[in-house]
């Protein structure tokens, strides 16, 4: 296992959940704090200057864990489910963009609350099919550069759609592609998963990359979740992917990401033993 922090540019809007903003500065500091790859939140591939990210991450000695997508949504209102195909269309775009910007980079891209939602007057079984529409052409795409689309549940507090991996595997087996998996996060699984280290085990074949953050969103060790359980259970899937901190930066971004490597390093490493 390796561990990833959630980091976005310095123009990011406040929407974007990251720890740190400023790419150099954010890469530097990942490198220096004991990190071993950033998660890039990214609304566009334009965001960032793909050469300039190279030689940051050479020097750093970091790799990027994964393109997370919170921002096609939040920032600038794109979604899978849309109403309207010609903003599926261009989610679309977007989504092709970010998986050719993957395929050099961290081979793996999220999908969060882009997923999209169940809006009012429209049944679940509609959404669901817009969204398995959308994802297996995404999904093919991503193929095509040897890239996995990762599907993020979120919370009911959040969003209406696609809450716990229960729904998420379910929507996956729909898909039917080889390319896409689960990206549990365990802020959420805390408040829709009944017991997140069974979830994790019966979800084993889609588990892909993981989200780590504890009860209060904050560094993990902060609040009340039982990360022994969690990393339990992985080890009994035997899980071998990364790990990333995606919480709240608090007043403090660098005392925040300071405390989640602290907290995590000695359990990482008795994992990896």
């Amino acid at each position: 296992m390796k561990v990833a922090v959630t980091i976005a540019g310095s123009e990011a809007k406040a929407s974007a959940f990251v720890v740190w903003r400023g790419f150099e500065e954010s890469v530097r500091k990942a490198g220096a704090y004991g990190f071993d790859g950033v998660e890039l939140a990214l609304k566009d591939k334009s965001d960032i200057d793909e050469d300039r990210l190279a030689r940051l991450l050479e020097a750093n000695k970091i790799e990027v864990s994964c393109i997370s997508t919170g921002q096609v949504f939040a920032d600038r209102g794109m979604y899978f489910t849309h109403p309207d195909p010609e903003v599926r269309r261009r989610t679309i775009e977007v989504f092709s963009g970010l998986i050719g910007l993957a395929s050099r980079f961290g081979k793996t891209v999220n999908i969060g609350r882009a997923r999209g939602f169940i809006p009012e007057g429209k049944t679940r079984e509609d959404t669901e099919a817009l969204f398995v529409e959308t994802m297996r052409e995404i999904c093919d795409i991503a193929a095509d550069s040897g890239v996995e689309m990762i599907l993020e549940p979120v919370n009911r507090y959040e969003i209406n759609f696609i809450n716990n991996l229960d729904e998420g595997a379910a929507l996956l087996e729909k898909v039917k592609r080889g390319n896409c998996g689960l990206q549990p996060d365990v802020f959420h699984m805390n408040i829709e998963d009944a017991r997140m280290g069974e979830s994790l085990v019966r979800h084993k074949k889609w588990i892909r990359y993981i989200h780590l953050a504890d009860s209060n969103r904050y560094a993990p060790g902060m609040g009340h979740l039982d990360f022994e359980e969690v990393f339990g259970a992985l080890k009994k899937i035997e899980y071998d992917g990364w790990a990333s901190i995606e919480i709240l930066p608090g007043n403090n971004p660098d005392s925040m990401a300071e405390r989640a490597i602290r907290y995590l390093k000695p359990l990482v490493e008795a994992y990896n033993n």
